[in-house]
C-alpha cells in the first residue's frame, strides 16, 4: 500500500542554515523555521499567538541556494515530505521529524521568488530558466 507523503508550509527562518557536506560533496542545508497559529481568546479578547518550529532539511544545489541565501528572518516557502529519524543517546531512543526540501521559494521583501526542484532533465535550469550557478540579483 503506497500513500502520500507531502507537507507545504510557509514561515520565518528562526537562524541561518548550518551548511555541511558528505564526503562525496553534495551540500546539506539544515535549518528551522517557525509559523504559528493566531486566535482571540474567547474570554478576554485578547490576541494569542502559539508558535511551531520545524526542522527542514535540504540537499545538493537547492541546499547550496538555501545555505547561501536563506537568513534569519526571511520568510520561506517550503514543500517536501515528512522524514523521521531515530538514534539512542544515554540508553534513551531519541525520535527527530524533519521536512526533506523538494521546493522551495523565498518570499517577501527584495529577495526574488526562486524554485528549484530536484532530478530535473532540463539541463539544471528549473522551469522559470533558473541557472542555480548564475548570480542571483537582489
Amino acid at each position: 500500500m503506497s500513500g502520500i507523503n507531502k507537507v507545504i508550509i510557509v514561515g520565518r527562518a528562526v537562524r541561518d542554515p548550518e551548511m555541511s557536506y558528505t564526503p562525496a560533496g553534495l551540500a546539506i542545508a539544515k535549518f528551522t523555521i517557525v509559523t504559528s497559529e493566531e486566535w482571540k481568546d474567547k474570554v478576554t479578547g485578547e490576541k494569542k499567538e502559539k508558535p511551531e518550529w520545524h526542522r527542514i532539511i535540504s540537499f545538493g544545489k537547492p541546499a547550496e541556494i538555501l545555505g547561501e541565501y536563506l537568513r534569519k528572518g526571511s520568510q520561506v516557502y517550503i514543500e517536501g515530505r515528512l522524514q523521521t529519524s531515530s538514534w539512542e543517546k544515554d540508553g534513551i531512543k531519541r525520535y527527530s521529524t524533519d521536512i526533506v526540501v523538494n521546493n522551495f521559494q523565498f518570499l517577501g521583501g527584495k529577495r526574488q521568488e526562486r524554485s528549484q526542484q530536484p532530478d530535473r532533465d532540463d539541463g539544471g535550469k528549473g522551469n522559470d530558466g533558473f541557472d542555480p550557478g548564475d548570480n542571483i540579483p537582489f
